[in-house]
């Protein structure tokens, strides 16, 4: 049960996010560009760098919800999805993906733990600066929303199939997107 009021028929991180919603726009806007806008690592690595990171941190609703829309962006690999989450090393993922996913889970403890070893490992599966500086971002700020998400003590879907929906509907359509839609339809919730 929530800390404080949240609506009921947004769990996780929506249900907060409405509760601040002047707060959610920028969340949501870093969120769109480090997972969902172009870049040199596709949209599934990038999910599974956020999937990764909020599974270390034991943030159900986060590592679910990511973990599904990472799915979607895998073509439904949730054997992938699972992999990474248990031993990133013992999955098919590329040698590059691997060594960026071992700076985010050191940014996940602790930013300093990050080694120049661990980013010229990175750059010599052909890491770029910007793939290295946006998996420490997107760990960074995964922790963030981890921590609000568990923090508040947000609802907890249990049903798979709602993680799957909303997981290819934020593929798709991105989150800015998705969350002004559920923002508006809360906001008219409320209103009636």
């Amino acid at each position: 049960m929530p800390h404080i009021p949240l609506a009921p028929d947004l769990p996780g991180i929506r249900g907060a996010m409405a509760f601040r919603p002047e707060t959610a726009k920028p969340m949501n806007e870093i969120v769109e560009i480090l997972l969902h806008g172009p870049h040199s690592l596709t949209a599934g690595e990038r999910e599974l760098i956020a999937t990764y990171v909020s599974s270390r941190n034991c943030t159900e609703y986060c590592h679910n919800i990511h973990g599904a829309i990472a799915a979607a962006h895998l073509g439904g690999n949730e054997a992938l999805v699972k992999q990474v989450k248990v031993d990133f090393t013992r999955a098919e993922i590329s040698p590059k993906l691997k060594a960026l996913l071992t700076i985010a889970g050191k940014v996940q403890k602790d930013g300093k733990l990050v080694t120049t070893a661990d980013v010229e490992a990175a750059r010599k599966e052909g890491a770029t600066d910007l793939e290295i500086h946006d998996t420490v971002l997107i760990a960074a700020a995964f922790c963030m929303y981890n921590r609000y998400v568990d923090g508040l003590a947000t609802a907890l879907p249990d049903d798979p199939a709602f993680y799957r929906e909303r997981g290819k509907r934020v593929a798709r359509d991105g989150y800015v997107t998705v969350s002004k839609e559920y923002l508006a339809a809360h906001a008219a919730a409320v209103a009636r």
